[in-house]
């Protein structure tokens, strides 16, 4: 994953949070994942979340994946070559 596709999906998930009123905490309550595997997507520890943990963070959030992945910025990204 490019870094700027990283730094896409963890603004996307640091937006979603702050749409729902999500803390760390509740996130990894509501979706099942560790608060240290969601700190470390989060803080740059981790850069290639699998997409099995992005989809549990979905459905914790109460989002598909389409959700997740349908914006504009994600739409821009260039090809990982």
């Amino acid at each position: 994953m490019a870094k700027y596709t990283y730094s896409t999906v963890k603004t996307r998930i640091l937006a979603l949070c702050e749409a729902k009123n999500f803390s760390i905490h509740k996130l990894a309550i509501e979706s099942g994942v560790a608060p240290s595997t969601i700190k470390n997507i989060l803080y740059g520890k981790s850069v290639n979340p699998g997409i099995v943990t992005i989809k549990m963070l979905c459905d914790g959030m109460g989002i598909t994946l389409t959700d997740f992945f349908n914006t504009e910025d994600f739409n821009k990204l260039e090809p990982e070559l």
